[in-house]
């Protein structure tokens, strides 16, 4: 029972450090560019531009974010970001897109 106990706990605290790894991602290496439209990136909160890219589904969206698109460089300059904090990122445009 302490060990399950001790799972979850860690797993809850691993949770919300991966929140604030996506956000701090987010803020680093996403917002500059996304939060202007540069080279025709869609702003956060914009529904029309997210909702068809939501729509293929948050892999899809993670393929596109490590491969990068159009004047997007892979991961989006995070090199060292690892998928659990570029998903968190990405999970921040979606929120801000309902």
């Amino acid at each position: 029972m302490k060990k399950t106990v001790a799972t979850l706990f860690a797993t809850v605290l691993m949770s919300g450090a991966a929140m604030a790894d996506g956000q701090a991602v987010y803020d680093k290496h996403c917002k500059a560019c996304h939060d202007i439209g540069l080279a025709g990136a869609p702003k956060p909160g914009d529904s029309a531009a997210w909702q068809p890219r939501i729509a293929k589904g948050v892999d899809a969206l993670l393929t596109t974010v490590k491969t990068g698109q159009g004047a997007m460089p892979p991961k989006g300059t995070c090199n060292d970001c690892d998928d659990v904090a570029l998903t968190d990122a990405i999970q921040i445009f979606i929120d801000q897109a309902k």
